[in-house]
């Protein structure tokens, strides 16, 4: 996160007197389609992130520029102000979130910059909206807690931006802690923190560049044969289901729902098997846990696609300790657990024989646990 490029700018547009203020990105180790079913989910910040500098202004007015995209915004803080351009609706809902929750917030002047790769899963509107949640927070006394802050992030991609999310990734732009991932309950809110240092291993995302279109909604219909099968059970969610009373109603659901809630039922499990693998410092279970649901996700619930498919069979057949697709699916990354001495050859291997097939190569991107959102 490059914050001199922001301060500059700030000053070439608004003058001086701003305060830096940055949230991450995120990985996802594992637990996948698991929020929305009650389960868990165990993520952690990345070192990549938006940078924001920001000075309140005096008036009813937010003049915000978005540097990497070379555009300005002006717009005031009522409900009928909604700004025309999609990335200004960030920020706006933000701060109609704060205020629907009695923040006294003002104008203000602001630049902001990023380093997340795009479309590669990692959440980039998270870390923007978690930026300006933590940063009027600060500069208005607006005394809000850090979940409530990652609950605005969620209702801003609701409410303003169009977007049914879950709360796993603004919950991880908030509260990452470096060298820590983080398993949170999604049914009760509780979270643990898990160190995550796997010396002699690395962790690298292998981010395919292609993006399918969604025809209809594969996410919406995914999450309805969860709701269904549960209803079945007796239950508001999947979670705490076993094997065993899905295999007792299988004659009364679909095929299609009994391999979606297989998927998820065993990803709870997968989880929880991380969990305690880590703990001991076994990154050989972690990996296999890994595949297990790269190839769950692919056969059962359906959302994988042919590229990382063939990335994560490439990951098998060069020694990779685990590889999955990382996100909802249908395109974007693979996340990987390499063993030091694999990580050159398995790269060069991937690109050479993706590029090969699909006529370009994937981009690396090494992945490095870090803060949540701060003050700079």
């Amino acid at each position: 996160m490059n914050i001199l490029p922001v301060s500059e700018k700030f000053g070439e547009l608004y003058g001086p007197g701003a305060e830096l203020f940055a949230s991450p990105g995120r990985i996802n180790l594992i637990g996948e389609h698991t929020d929305y079913n009650g389960g868990f989910v165990f993520p952690g910040a990345v070192d990549k992130g938006i940078v924001a500098a920001i000075r309140p202004n005096g008036t009813d007015r937010v003049r915000a520029h978005a540097l990497d995209l070379g555009e300005t915004a002006e717009f005031g803080l009522r409900e009928e102000d909604k700004p025309a351009q999609p990335w200004a609706r960030y920020i706006f809902g933000v701060c109609r979130e704060m205020q629907k929750r009695g923040a006294a917030l003002g104008g203000f002047d602001t630049v902001f910059s990023g380093d997340v790769p795009l479309g590669a899963g990692m959440s980039s509107s998270a870390a923007l909206e978690s930026t300006y949640a933590f940063a009027l927070n600060e500069l208005y006394a607006c005394g809000i807690d850090k979940f409530e802050l990652a609950r605005i992030g969620q209702a801003t991609e609701h409410n303003y931006c169009g977007v049914n999310c879950g709360i796993m990734d603004q919950f991880a732009s908030v509260f990452g802690r470096k060298g820590c991932l983080m398993r949170l309950d999604c049914r009760s809110m509780e979270f643990e923190y898990f160190p995550f240092d796997p010396k002699g291993y690395r962790l690298v995302l292998v981010d395919s560049r292609v993006k399918h279109e969604l025809v209809g909604s594969p996410y919406n219909d995914r999450r309805a044969s969860c709701e269904r099968v549960a209803k079945v059970l007796g239950q508001e969610f999947l979670r705490g289901a076993t094997m065993e009373q899905l295999d007792a109603v299988r004659d009364r659901i679909s095929d299609e729902d009994y391999r979606r809630a297989r998927y998820v039922i065993g990803e709870e499990r997968r989880v929880l098997d991380v969990c305690e693998a880590l703990q001991q410092g076994d990154y050989e279970t972690v990996g296999r846990r890994m595949f297990e649901t790269h190839w769950g996700m692919s056969r059962d619930y359906e959302v994988s696609c042919e590229e990382l498919d063939f990335l994560a069979a490439v990951a098998e057949e060069c020694g990779v300790t685990g590889a999955r697709i990382m996100g909802g699916g249908f395109g974007g990354c693979t996340i990987n657990l390499v063993r030091d001495e694999r990580y050159d050859s398995f790269i060069a291997e991937a690109k050479r024989r993706f590029n090969e097939k699909y006529g370009h190569e994937p981009q690396v991107y090494d992945v490095v646990i870090s803060d949540g959102s701060r003050r700079l």
